[in-house]
């Protein structure tokens, strides 16, 4: 087990990060009501891809090149990365912040499930029940048939399996494959498909404040990506994983501050089944890794349940 300073700085490391996604998203929402999706989509884009390439020249990986089933990893991901993106960003132009960022909260489950399903990833019955009652807190926020439902809120669902399709295709890549090639490659491409759907709609330059606020929202998103990586390797992935969630606290504020948004009660509700069901699925996990790395030797059969 890591030292606790080590899991206490990993998890104000993923706060951090939740907050720079959840902030990029707040942004983007005001910014391309009138600016307009394709547009913010490319100028933020473009931000992130100069910095992220800067970094990855510092960091001296640029002359990486994937090959193999490397090559077919990011490319993969890179897509869903692409269609996931407006997907979402769509949805959230359409509905509470709050909302939007707490059905995507359920991938941690679906993603569970998808690589039991296609990559033979061994787990149980509890892992299943936790996906089920997770799905049960995601139709509670968008409640189909009801006077809130929204084919918007379908897209953000949609955009979940996007999600996962990204993080499966993310699993299959080698060890020695560097994170911030990958990351760069991946803005570069949701860039270019902004641009080809600017030029395709309306192309238009921002003027001073709202090239102001894509690059905040840009800088926004590098703190959740550097953040994030950061987190992951600071300490246990058991302890710090679920401060994942707190990107809803941060949604949630920046609603109401920004968007005079107020969840109402089935809302919150769900937003607590499905952060339940994923505590609850981490939890799972830290107690199995405790038992796969169980110093006395246990000969107790091990499960992923």
């Amino acid at each position: 087990m890591a030292p606790v300073s080590k899991n206490l700085q990993g998890a104000a490391f993923m706060m951090l990060s939740m907050a720079g996604f959840a902030l990029n998203d707040a942004l983007i929402k005001a910014l391309a009501a009138d600016f307009g999706l394709f547009a913010s989509v490319f100028w933020r884009g473009l931000a992130a891809t100069i910095l992220l390439g800067v970094l990855t020249c510092r960091q001296g990986s640029h002359k990486w090149r994937p090959k193999g089933s490397d090559r077919r990893a990011v490319f993969l991901r890179g897509g869903a990365e692409v269609v996931t993106t407006f997907l979402f960003l769509t949805a959230l132009l359409n509905m509470p912040l709050a909302d939007a960022t707490a059905i995507l909260q359920s991938t941690p489950l679906v993603v569970t499930l998808a690589a039991a399903v296609f990559l033979g990833e061994p787990t149980g019955w509890r892992r299943y029940l936790a996906a089920a009652i997770g799905f049960a807190g995601v139709l509670l926020i968008i409640r189909p048939g009801g006077d809130a439902f929204t084919a918007y809120a379908l897209l953000a669902v949609a955009a979940v399996f996007g999600i996962t399709l990204r993080d499966l295709a993310t699993r299959t890549l080698s060890a020695t494959a560097p994170t911030l090639p990958i990351a760069f490659f991946t803005a570069a491409l949701i860039t270019g498909a902004g641009a080809i759907a600017m030029v395709s709609t309306e192309a238009k330059l921002p003027d001073p404040s709202t090239a102001l606020g894509l690059t905040a929202a840009a800088l926004a998103l590098m703190v959740g990506y550097i953040f994030g990586i950061s987190a992951m390797r600071a300490g246990d992935v058991g302890f710090i994983a679920p401060f994942r969630y707190s990107i809803l606290i941060w949604a949630l504020a920046l609603g109401y501050i920004f968007f005079d948004e107020r969840p109402d009660a089935l809302t919150m509700i769900g937003s607590a089944v499905v952060v339940g069901t994923g505590i609850f699925t981490f939890a799972r996990e830290r107690a199995q890794e405790r038992i796969r790395h169980d110093p006395q030797g246990s000969s107790r059969p091990i499960s992923r349940r």
